[in-house]
């Protein structure tokens, strides 16, 4: 089936890809709907100026970072909040959806991009979040994959700025030649993150797939969000770095 003409006005579930072909990594998708007027303007006006792929590449990669607040509470079940046009909107999102709009992004503007995930050892979440879930071992981190160079670089842009500011994190920082992965540790020497298994790259988001490991491994967490749970991460990391 040719994917680039699947209709994109309803969800399609990701599927993991070998395919390294970066001309199949290009088109418009139910989640990746970069022809969204709004989409478009956010990847014309960031990259405004920018020469070639790469300076394109970092000028997205800060802008979803910084522009899009990171707040794992805000978690849904539905498939319209993972669009990349309601993550731009909402100036809001946890790793997944911010990887879904930086890879529609950089689809936008001609750079192929496609989205990952791995399971990570997380260090640095908030007592009450690391409570919620039950487990320190975060699974479907979501990342980027993006061609650049003649080769697929892996990046993660999800930690704001002022997120990591309150954790004492150093922030993720990509200049377009190479991976940019979270660090092992942070500013202080402490553990940060620790990748323990990737699950590779998609050729769409598996939100399915997604949700049922969710569903498994983290009840009570799931069971939270279908009631309707709200937080602010970035608040209670400083709260809880105040108080140290």
């Amino acid at each position: 089936m040719n994917i680039a003409a699947i209709p994109t006005d309803q969800p399609r579930e990701g599927k993991k890809t070998r395919d390294d072909d970066p001309g199949n990594f290009l088109h418009p998708t139910y989640f990746m709907d970069f022809e969204h007027p709004e989409m478009r303007a956010f990847a014309e006006s960031k990259t405004d100026g920018a020469q070639g792929d790469v300076e394109k590449a970092v000028a997205l990669f800060y802008a979803v970072r910084d522009g899009i607040r990171y707040n794992p509470y805000e978690l849904k079940i539905e498939p319209p909040a993972y669009r990349a046009s309601h993550t731009l909107q909402a100036k809001v999102g946890w790793c997944v959806p911010k990887g879904v709009l930086m890879a529609a992004a950089a689809r936008a503007v001609g750079i192929p991009a496609r989205p990952g995930y791995a399971d990570v050892l997380n260090h640095l979440a908030t007592e009450r979040f690391k409570k919620m879930m039950g487990t320190g071992v975060f699974s479907y981190h979501g990342y980027v994959e993006l061609w650049l160079g003649g080769r697929w670089l892996k990046v993660t842009p999800v930690f704001n700025i002022e997120l990591c500011e309150k954790f004492g994190v150093l922030p993720q920082e990509f200049d377009g030649t190479g991976d940019t992965l979270f660090q092992e540790f942070d500013a202080s020497g402490r553990k940060h993150m620790e990748y323990i298994k990737d699950h590779g790259a998609y050729d769409d988001l598996p939100l399915s797939e997604i949700m049922a490991d969710f569903d498994d491994r983290y009840k009570d967490y799931m069971i939270a969000v279908r009631n309707g749970l709200v937080g602010d991460f970035m608040a209670e990391a400083a709260a809880e770095n105040k108080s140290a």
